[in-house]
């Protein structure tokens, strides 16, 4: 038999546990803003970025995938940064060392910002490293991915021509 107490306990950790998986963000919805700071001390502001296609990517030093992630990345800046997509790699790594060693391995030819305490991906509700949202020229959520698979770069690559594309 459970007490009540415990009861009440289980009841308020459930009820937190289901707003923290309903608040994930999706697509079509607006993406939660961020201003977060470069290596340079420059500060990156999502807003700021509005008119753009922003391709948002949570990653951090210890990530497989986002090795395989970053060279692609550098490919689609290289390929539609002039047509207006932005893309920001927010990095999550507590220690800021464990970043900058992985960029020494991995360069990044795209903006570079970081969120030790992770204030943003708690507001997108990243589950996994690396974690992309595709955000529209209005700030809304056009694609979200989970990871870095083989299917991605295709899949990503497509969305966002398709975002860029005149209309």
């Amino acid at each position: 038999m459970i007490s009540m107490r415990t009861w009440r306990a289980c009841a308020l950790a459930c009820s937190a546990l289901v707003s923290t998986i309903a608040a994930a963000v999706g697509v079509g919805e607006r993406a939660p803003p961020f201003a977060l700071p470069t290596a340079a001390g420059d500060t990156v502001a999502l807003e700021r970025l509005r008119g753009k296609v922003v391709y948002v990517d949570f990653w951090a030093s210890w990530c497989g995938p986002c090795r395989r992630s970053f060279p692609w990345m550098n490919a689609m800046n290289r390929k539609y940064g002039a047509q207006g997509l932005a893309i920001v790699a927010i990095n999550v790594d507590k220690k800021r060392d464990d970043a900058m060693q992985f960029l020494g391995e991995m360069p990044a030819e795209f903006t570079v910002v970081y969120d030790a305490p992770g204030a943003v991906p708690a507001a997108y509700a990243v589950k996994g490293m690396p974690s992309s949202y595709v955000i529209d020229q209005s700030g809304n959520v056009s694609a979200v991915e989970q990871g870095f698979r083989d299917e991605s770069p295709t899949m990503l690559e497509q969305k966002i021509r398709a975002l860029l594309a005149p209309r």
